[in-house]
């Protein structure tokens, strides 16, 4: 479990596949900032642009750790299968603070990002998100990019897609990943986990009421 507030920007260094097939996955090689790892353990979960992935190798004298990741979640994000910035946070432990909005660190689509300029001290984004996240999309409402938990400021939903506004103070685009973006750039996406959960309860059959009572019972 994640909050969505960045912990560092981080660096793939090296990519390396798995296998000769496109089945197989790749390695990531990362570099991180001076002492980021020191309580890092094998085994930890770590979020690379808003993706949950596994330390499978960790050097924290030189800032470097491993992930592996599978060809099914290179299909189903953007920016991870090439060296280049990423956002980094460290998995959400009981006693730390819910900075952002709850986040699970698993990508529900891919975005394409339609627009990026400063607007007066801030930066105005606005991502195309795919037709099927859109109902999830609400002003005010909480989404991720990236890995980054930011605010929802519009929503239009357009033939091609669901396209949202979000604006950036200058400290989280100095302080994320989220500088490098441009238009065309694709970027991963999650909803508001309550979303998901909102929507089963009012579209999920209801039990019949002998059902309903065996499982109070």
């Amino acid at each position: 479990m994640f909050t969505g507030i960045v912990t560092a920007m981080g660096k793939v260094a090296e990519v390396q596949p798995l296998g000769a097939t496109p089945a197989h996955g790749l390695r990531l090689h990362l570099q991180t900032p001076a002492g980021y790892l020191d309580d890092v353990a094998l085994g930890d979960s770590i979020a690379l642009n808003g993706a949950c992935m596994t330390a499978v190798e960790i050097d924290a004298p030189a800032a470097r750790f491993a992930i592996d990741i599978s060809a099914e979640s290179l299909a189903r994000t953007a920016g991870l299968d090439r060296p280049g910035p990423v956002n980094l946070e460290k998995a959400l432990r009981a006693h730390d603070r819910l900075g952002g909005h709850i986040v699970s660190g698993h990508v529900d689509g891919v975005g394409v990002v339609t627009h990026f300029a400063p607007v007066g001290e801030s930066w105005e984004l606005r991502i195309r998100a795919p037709r099927e996240l859109g109902r999830y999309l609400a002003y005010k409402g909480s989404i991720t990019v990236n890995g980054v938990s930011l605010t929802v400021n519009s929503v239009a939903d357009r033939a091609e897609g669901c396209e949202f506004s979000i604006n950036l103070i200058p400290h989280t685009v100095q302080n994320t990943a989220l500088h490098v973006l441009a238009p065309g750039v694709s970027v991963n996406l999650e909803i508001d986990l309550i979303a998901r959960y909102v929507e089963r309860m009012l579209t999920a059959p209801a039990a019949p009421a002998q059902e309903a009572i065996k499982s109070v019972a």
